[in-house]
């Protein structure tokens, strides 16, 4: 048995696990289903992530905010998206009240690492009907190499 050798795959998830990287992630998912039971809603930015050969497509669920409120940053690897609710004061003619409200307000935070380095110069954005669209080109030369054995 002490013969056997546990290949290591850099592509599989577990190979690339960083715990301290997405702590506050990990933090959310812990204490998400007991926050969504007491407050009855869900406030995680939802984020759907495809990949070509040559880029990355991020689909970032974000309704209700104003595209000038939503902040992405790309440092190598790690892409980050925040944005911003903002409260709406709403006045009501003949004095109405609100009598329930859930819609959330506040700051959405969300950051992930992507297999591969992205080109920040050809990268795009684009948001329509509450949904944040990215387009992610990977950076050229930065896949594993090959080393040869003399």
């Amino acid at each position: 048995m002490a013969n056997h050798v546990i290949h290591r795959d850099p592509q599989h998830p577990l190979g690339r696990f960083d715990p301290f990287s997405d702590m506050e992630e990990f933090m959310h998912d812990f204490f998400a289903p007991a926050l969504r039971m007491r407050e009855g809603v869900s406030s995680r930015m939802r984020v759907d992530i495809s990949e070509t050969a040559q880029a990355y497509q991020v689909q970032a669920d974000i309704p209700g905010v104003n595209k000038d409120d939503i902040h992405v940053s790309i440092d190598g690897n790690r892409v980050s998206i925040s944005a911003e609710l903002k409260d709406e004061k709403v006045t009501r003619d003949g004095g109405g009240k609100t009598v329930r409200s859930e819609r959330e307000y506040g700051q959405q935070y969300r950051s992930f690492v992507l297999p591969h380095e992205v080109d920040e110069a050809g990268a795009q954005a684009r948001y329509q009907n509450g949904v944040l669209l990215l387009d992610l080109p990977k950076k050229e030369g930065t896949g594993a190499r090959q080393l040869a054995i003399q």
